[in-house]
């Protein structure tokens, strides 16, 4: 049994982390300052998984030297350049295992700056790197030609696709190129053309179902896996009636599950 250890300053946050870990049948520590964060690292490590370290007080320097063992993404991602750089550097050498590089965002940058940009942060680091696709947010998207020829850069090693464009997705899997959904919705049809899984929305208020849902899939149950996928499309599209994260945090506070206020600019949904 996998014994994690959830780091986070709002205690709301760390008691929903615990509750839906408990209910999987981990072991769940908990830490609530840097110092008890480092305390247990050293203590336990290495049966010690880290999840979900939030807390203002704690950097870097002290904590990824710790996880011997323990893979950590760290978002360097910018729209600018210069600064996803810098991030890069600094966080691999405080010992990140994987950077995620978002598209940039306001800048809209042509495909050859797009290329330039995350070609960058991948020429000057030894780690993988993943890139983001979330057009919905930044206001571009990356065009094919450009991931596919990231794709081969060794360091960048595959990308979260959150456009919902299938024909899009469809174009960017590759033996050596992991794809992962950003769409709950498309989670079993990216599956079905080669994606590895979901980063997932649903899975803060069914975190047992998305999983099932994917293992069935990969263990050569498709047909199970399409079944349950579509019986709760509907919870999935209303996850998304107004901007993410608002409805979520509404299901999980009607649930019981205090998920806490939102903070600005996000606000409480429509009440039409």
């Amino acid at each position: 049994m996998s014994h994690i250890l959830v780091v986070d300053d709002d205690i709301h946050i760390g008691n929903l982390l615990q509750e839906a870990l408990e209910a999987e049948g981990f072991r769940v520590s908990r830490a609530y300052s840097g110092t008890e964060a480092v305390l247990a690292l050293d203590r336990e490590r290495p049966d010690l998984i880290l999840l979900d370290l939030m807390l203002p007080g704690l950097s870097g320097e002290q904590v990824l030297p710790r996880l011997a063992g323990v893979p950590v993404i760290v978002v360097s991602g910018s729209n600018s350049t210069a600064t996803q750089l810098e991030k890069s550097i600094e966080y691999q050498n405080m010992g990140a295992d994987a950077l995620l590089l978002i598209a940039p965002y306001y800048n809209k940058a042509n495909p050859e700056g797009m290329y330039r940009h995350f070609a960058s942060a991948a020429d000057a680091v030894h780690i993988p790197c993943l890139l983001y696709n979330v057009p919905g947010r930044t206001g571009c998207s990356i065009p094919v030609s450009v991931v596919e020829r990231l794709a081969k850069h060794p360091n960048i090693c595959g990308i979260k696709e959150a456009s919902g464009d299938m024909s899009y997705a469809m174009k960017l899997v590759g033996p050596d190129f992991a794809l992962w959904s950003g769409n709950d919705d498309l989670t079993v049809p990216l599956l079905s053309v080669g994606a590895s899984g979901v980063i997932s929305v649903f899975a803060n208020v069914m975190p047992a179902m998305c999983r099932q849902i994917v293992e069935d899939y990969l263990s050569g149950k498709q047909a199970q896996a399409a079944a349950k996928q579509l019986k709760y499309l509907e919870l999935i599209n209303d996850l998304f009636l107004e901007v993410n994260p608002i409805p979520v945090k509404a299901a999980m506070n009607m649930m019981g599950l205090n998920a806490g206020p939102l903070r600005l600019p996000l606000c409480e949904m429509d009440a039409g």
